[in-house]
């Protein structure tokens, strides 16, 4: 579904992304960590059209995401870790707007925004002007506009950051139920325990490269038989650690 083919970013002389080279499956839950300054939300803005390679492709469903940017974008649902929204626009009123950006018809994608907004808690605030949003709100109103269009891939940048527990939930469930009806999930975040739980997957990254990949199983292999995966992703992303893949 999602495929990185020596995929690289500079910025000057700084390498942000460095041959990274990696195939997320259909309806698989993919986890992609790193520290902060890893190289995550590079790749993430590559693979969504926002920012040119330096070097290498990428690929969605077969499509370039570079020459394909705007097919491409009609097959995934996109979370940023801070979305924004136009500050004229009630909750439901941008939500029925992105759903016609999408190709939706009118009716669609109003029917389609109510039910979002009802599954995400959000119908009290339906009214409400976006931009008067909490954090958490805000974060729940970006995932429902990546889920107006029923995208076949959902790429999420931290989904529960500023969420309150019971929000949390609702949206491991969300994302657990998305990959069930074998579509795919591209998920970044700082949450270990998260990914844990969530990912039948992950992808490590440190300074700009993939150091490893692979099953939970996997990783303890390549990390010195460490146990929890904190103790797995600290022994892979110490400034000693080698690549490996």
């Amino acid at each position: 579904m999602l495929k990185c083919e020596k995929l690289c970013k500079e910025y000057g002389s700084f390498q942000a992304v460095k041959n990274l080279t990696l195939q997320v499956e259909r309806g698989e839950i993919f986890g992609f960590l790193g520290p902060n300054g890893a190289g995550k939300t590079s790749t993430i803005k590559m693979l969504m059209g926002l920012l040119v390679p330096s070097s290498g492709r990428a690929t969605i469903d077969g499509l370039d995401t570079q020459r394909d940017r705007v097919a491409v974008k009609r097959k995934v649902g996109y979370l940023p870790d801070n979305p924004i929204f136009l500050d004229y626009l009630r909750g439901r009123e941008l939500l029925s707007f992105v759903g016609e950006m999408h190709g939706l018809p009118r009716r669609k994608a109003q029917n389609r925004a109510l039910e979002l907004l009802q599954e995400l808690g959000l119908s009290e605030a339906q009214e409400d002007f976006a931009h008067n949003y909490s954090t958490g709100m805000k974060k729940r109103l970006g995932l429902c506009c990546a889920l107006i269009h029923e995208p076949s891939l959902l790429i999420l940048d931290e989904p529960t950051n500023g969420l309150d527990p019971r929000s949390a939930l609702q949206v491991r469930e969300l994302i657990l139920a998305f990959a069930e009806s074998g579509r795919t999930v591209f998920l970044s975040t700082h949450l270990l325990d998260l990914a844990d739980k969530l990912c039948h997957r992950l992808g490590i990254l440190h300074r700009g490269e993939l150091v490893a990949m692979g099953t939970r199983d996997q990783l303890q292999e390549h990390a010195s038989q460490q146990k929890t995966l904190e103790e797995i992703f600290l022994s892979l992303t110490n400034e000693d650690s080698l690549p490996y893949a």
